[in-house]
């Protein structure tokens, strides 16, 4: 005859031990967190700053294009003093004006919420108005200042 081995009863209750995550653990996982942000954030907010630049510089070409369609229909392009404001609002000198030359009825302002600075005539060589955006550090003092995104 065979004997069973007796049982112990505080053996047969007991519960797998539930497993999870040390405080250590934790803590590792939040420091290699923090270590990918502190190494990838100052890269992706240098890409949002040239994105802006690159925004400027299509707004400006695509407002060099209907100042160029104001010029079609006018047969010049708005003075200095006419400024963009042209495009929304009839100057008084123009008989053929065929505007709003903008959809929105509204100037639109440059991704850094500046209005676009024009002249006409230009004081570049080449060109015949000068239409630009101040930047972020809104350079006003002269056409083609650093920071300044200007018509080509």
């Amino acid at each position: 005859m065979t004997m069973i081995p007796a049982m112990n009863p505080s053996k047969l209750h007991r519960r797998p031990r539930a497993r999870g995550f040390t405080l250590l653990e934790l803590l590792v996982v939040i420091a290699i967190l923090g270590m990918l942000v502190y190494m990838v954030a100052p890269a992706a907010l240098r890409q949002l700053g040239s994105s802006k630049q690159k925004i400027a510089q299509q707004s400006v070409e695509r407002l060099a294009g209907i100042l160029d369609i104001y010029k079609l229909d006018v047969g010049s392009y708005p003075t200095s003093d006419q400024g963009l404001q042209a495009l929304v609002t009839r100057p008084t000198e123009a008989t053929a004006w065929a505007g709003p030359y903008v959809k929105s009825g509204t100037l639109p302002l440059d991704p850094w919420n500046h209005p676009y600075l024009y002249r006409s005539p230009s004081v570049r060589a080449d060109h015949d108005f000068d239409l630009c955006s101040p930047g972020p550090n809104v350079q006003t003092s002269g056409t083609g200042d650093a920071g300044q995104i200007c018509n080509q």
